[in-house]
């Protein structure tokens, strides 16, 4: 599904040039789970924007699903992260202005479709993260667990193929940081490939796979087989 060779990523400040990204190697098949750690500066980020074509290498070839994405026009990306990318940020990226159907709607309004099928995509989705009666409410009369369910809603409105989590539960508590992995984890069981960034040995313990990312090598790439529930 996913295909990086060689891929580089230097970030050209004027002054310096930083090697955000050096020589990675990396596949992923459809239906992984997968967490990627290290420390602060170790390219995480970077790795994830390029996964999810937010940004492009600066060297290396990547594939998606067979089609090789580091030729592509910005707009050509654009649409890529809206057909293919689902994504969950750590401070959830919630319109603060826009209710909870809109911003879950709001994908699908990008994507072209009519009311009558955004209506019914948005409610689906509000169901499965069991937020449906808070449909109207605004991001700011939600808890932080509600706004991280409905930031998981928004990223699935559109079927993706890959959702992208920059740490996800960085910004709860313990306890809604387990729920929000059950949610996650519920995904991947249902067919969808999970690639999450995280600190938390706790929360990476739970994926099935664990890339640990170094001075932006990898610097270990192994299955998870401790799973405990």
């Amino acid at each position: 599904m996913i295909r990086m060779k060689s891929i580089w990523r230097v970030y050209d400040t004027g002054k310096v040039k930083v090697e955000a990204l050096r020589n990675i190697d990396l596949f992923i098949q459809p239906n992984e789970f997968i967490s990627i750690m290290g420390p602060s500066g170790s390219g995480k980020s970077t790795l994830m924007n390029i996964i999810g074509c937010l940004d492009v290498p600066t060297g290396g070839n990547y594939a998606l699903e067979g089609k090789e994405v580091s030729k592509l026009h910005p707009n050509q990306l654009a649409e890529i992260r809206n057909r293919k990318m689902g994504f969950v940020f750590q401070n959830f990226n919630l319109l603060n202005y826009a209710s909870v159907y809109e911003n879950v709607e709001l994908p699908l309004i990008f994507a072209g479709l009519s009311f009558r099928k955004r209506r019914k995509r948005v409610e689906e989705m509000l169901d499965r993260v069991g937020l449906v009666e808070r449909r109207n409410h605004l991001p700011s009369e939600l808890s932080g667990g509600e706004m991280q369910r409905i930031a998981i809603a928004r990223a699935l409105v559109n079927n993706p193929s890959i959702i992208l989590a920059d740490e996800p539960t960085g910004n709860l508590d313990s306890v809604t940081g387990k729920e929000i992995i059950n949610i996650f984890e519920e995904l991947w069981s249902q067919g969808n490939t999970v690639v999450m960034i995280t600190h938390d040995p706790e929360i990476s313990s739970r994926t099935k796979r664990i890339i640990k990312l170094k001075d932006g090598m990898i610097e270990n790439d192994e299955k998870n087989h401790h799973n405990h529930q």
